[in-house]
Order: structure tokens, then C-alpha cells, then sequence
């Protein structure tokens, strides 16, 4: 059995790793290659990188940001944000990253996921999901969890892997920064109906989350942020935990 993953994920704005709240109330925390090379020093599996503000001009700050995270660390990292065409995964592919998440862009054109998975492989392709539960089910949204689309989580989850996509990340917007633990029952669905690997997101608030989310939840990876961004929670310790609680992690 595949090990399963533990991934920081560091948002980034003007050059800075930030954090929120249910993706309001950023507040910093601290210089994104530093935090990056210490992830990958104390064990993480892999990490994940979003330009959440990702407008042109911040667009070649964040490709400069990424060759300098190349350099530093040694483990596999994605990185997201203001990807609409196959230019833009071409040039972040060639700054350093390893694979790509797109969102909103997925939504407006699913196309890209066709192309992204024909051009560089399928490995490369993260869709990543934000959702949260309305009267009618999961629904899908868009820009940073701004708009609410006509897309079900269920319904584009599987899209997305008939259309190549090589791993779904799926935040769960209700659970995001509140640390009460993962949406484990929708990601236990999406584990069922998909063939791709599910990364769980939003609701880290202890390591029991964690050993949640892969057992309850039967996720493949975990992301997380501020619990690792301001030492609640220390990688090593994680793992070892979950190792204890006969989780198969990289050690």
C-alpha cells in the first residue's frame, strides 16, 4: 500500500506566506522558501504553493519565488494560481515545480485538464476543489471561494478524472482554518468513486485529524497550514503518531 502523504501548504501573497480564517483574515506567516526548506528538512512529503492573488504583476514575482524554492528544498512541491493556459503551466514546470494546481480555471475551461494531461502527463495535473455544503449538496466555487458556480463536488470530482487529471485536492471550505477535523465523509466518497489519489484540506486542528482523515476519510495525503506554519503541530511527531497508530507513512 502507497504510503500516505503529509503536504504544508504555504499561500503566498505579495512574497509572503499568509493565513485565514474560512479564507478571510490573512495574516502572515513567514518567508515561503525559508518555511519550505525547514518542511522539507523535518520530513514532508511533498509541499503545495498558491499565488492567491495572482494578477500579472504578481505572476513573475511568484515564477521568480518558485525557482528559488527549487533550489532550496529537496522534496516534490505544486504550485497554483492565475494558471489559464498551457503557457503558464510550461513556465512554472520550467521554474522548478513538479506539478501544477488549477481551480477556477479548471471550471471556466475543463478543456485545460484534457491539454495539461496530454502535453506534460497526467502526474502533473492537481484539480483542486474548493466546496462547501448548501441545502442542495457540495457545490463548487470559484476565485477563493468568492463565487458560487452550478458545479457539484461529486459530479466535477469525476470530471475531472475522466479528464485526466492526476490527483483531486478538495478543501472543504466549512472546515478551512477552524481545526475541528477534515470533511471525512465527503472525501470517503470522492475515494470511492474516483481512481485518482484525494488530498484532503481544510480542518487540520490536532494529529488525530490526520489519522481521521486516512482511516475515516481514506484520504492518500493530508494538507495543512497553520498548524504547521506556527509549530502547533511538528512534521516528525506527526508521523511518528500516525506511524504508532499503524498508518503507513515515509519515516
Amino acid at each position: 500500500m502507497l504510503a500516505k502523504r503529509i503536504i504544508p501548504c504555504l499561500d503566498i501573497k505579495d512574497g509572503q506566506t499568509v493565513k485565514g480564517t474560512n479564507f478571510v483574515n490573512l495574516r502572515q506567516a513567514g518567508d515561503p522558501v525559508e518555511l519550505g526548506r525547514a518542511y522539507s528538512e523535518q520530513g514532508a512529503d511533498e509541499l503545495v504553493y498558491l499565488d492567491i492573488t495572482a494578477s500579472h504583476e504578481g505572476r513573475k514575482t511568484f515564477t521568480d519565488l518558485v525557482k528559488r524554492v527549487a533550489a532550496n528544498i529537496s522534496i516534490p512541491f505544486t504550485v497554483g494560481g492565475g494558471i489559464h493556459e498551457l503557457s503558464d503551466v510550461d513556465r512554472l514546470l520550467s521554474a522548478g515545480a513538479d506539478k501544477v494546481s488549477i481551480n477556477s480555471s479548471a471550471i471556466k475551461n475543463p478543456q485545460l485538464i484534457d491539454e495539461i494531461a496530454k502535453h506534460f502527463g497526467s502526474q502533473v495535473c492537481v484539480v483542486a476543489i474548493d466546496a462547501k455544503q448548501t441545502p442542495q449538496g457540495w457545490k463548487c466555487y470559484l476565485n477563493g471561494g468568492r463565487i458560487e458556480t452550478d458545479k457539484y463536488l461529486f459530479d466535477w470530482a469525476k470530471e475531472a478524472n475522466e479528464r485526466g487529471a492526476g490527483e483531486i485536492l478538495f478543501t472543504s471550505m466549512d472546515h478551512d482554518g477552524v481545526k475541528t477535523g477534515y470533511a471525512n465523509e465527503a472525501l470517503a466518497h470522492l475515494s470511492d468513486i474516483l481512481s485518482i489519489p484525494v488530498i484532503a484540506s481544510g480542518g487540520a486542528g490536532k494529529m488525530e485529524h490526520f489519522k481521521d482523515t486516512f482511516i475515516e476519510g481514506k484520504a492518500d495525503a493530508a494538507l495543512a497550514a497553520s498548524v504547521f506554519h506556527f509549530g502547533e503541530i511538528k512534521i516528525p511527531e506527526l508521523k511518528h503518531y500516525l506511524c504508532a497508530q499503524g498508518i503507513n507513512v515515509r519515516l
